[in-house]
């Protein structure tokens, strides 16, 4: 078996900032074709720069994916560039706060539609692309989808309510899209992270950084993962590499979960 991804096609979601960027310029260094895509097309362009070219491996696309037509619109993009998709990331997420008393707090709802909804519809889309793929080429993997989940789901902190219900739900689509996709050769996992340097979490810190003692205090490796270890996780569950592996949630903690400090944030 082999970690490599190149000459494979990735789309990315949720790519211009932090760790969807990080998985994206990473695999595109691995000789992957990516298609990186987000809301803010400002950000994807100040980000990506000279690196998006019709003849490179890298392309942007912008728009709401929250959106059946967008969602089309950046699968046709894909093939338009690179004829195939043989990976799926699906990093776009959103984290707030929630109270689990207030009946007028609509996080759950905002939540469940940007964390689960969205990354299932792509992946339904996405899917049906790799199971056509494999239909044309029996003998070869068919295609990989990767989530990125929380420790958060198995967790309890009541702020965090709405984001913890939508990454559980979405260990369970995880789970249940393997499944429903193994008779294809399309695997489906995901990486459950805890305290990783993403962009919200940057904001977190810049606003208060003795949060970040918090935070290490609480993580048995006592540091902060850059977005680059989380990446290279990602690539892992892409690969041949990891051919036998489906359904399963991946923990990059730095050891969080062996703890159970209820009071403290898991993100």
């Amino acid at each position: 078996m082999t970690f490599s991804i190149a000459g494979k096609t990735a789309i990315v979601t949720g790519a211009a900032n932090g760790i969807g960027l990080a998985i994206g310029k990473l695999f595109a260094d691995k000789g992957a074709n990516v298609v990186l895509a987000d809301m803010d097309e400002e950000r994807l362009k100040a980000e990506l720069g000279d690196l998006v070219a019709d003849e490179g491996n890298i392309r942007y696309f912008a728009g709401d994916l929250r959106e059946k037509l967008t969602i089309a619109n950046l699968l046709s993009t894909t093939l338009d560039a690179f004829d195939r998709v043989d990976i799926l990331v699906n990093a776009s997420r959103q984290v707030m706060p929630s109270d689990p008393l207030d009946p007028d707090d609509e996080a759950v709802e905002v939540l469940l539609q940007q964390n689960l909804m969205t990354a299932l519809r792509v992946s339904q889309a996405v899917a049906r692309r790799m199971i056509k793929q494999a239909e044309e080429a029996p003998d070869a993997p068919a295609g990989a989808i990767v989530n990125l989940s929380s420790i958060a789901a198995r967790r309890t902190h009541p702020e965090l309510m709405a984001f913890s219900v939508s990454t559980a739900a979405l260990d369970q689509m995880t789970r249940s899209l393997a499944v429903a996709l193994a008779p294809h050769r399309i695997r489906v996992n995901a990486v459950a992270f805890g305290s990783v340097m993403s962009t919200s979490l940057m904001e977190q810190l810049r606003e208060n950084d003795a949060y970040r003692g918090d935070i290490e205090g609480h993580t048995p490796l006592s540091r902060i993962a850059p977005p680059s270890e989380l990446a290279e996780a990602v690539q892992y569950l892409a690969c041949d590499a990891s051919s036998f592996m489906t359904g399963q949630i991946m923990t990059v903690d730095g050891g969080r979960t062996l703890l159970d400090p209820v009071a403290a944030p898991a993100h």
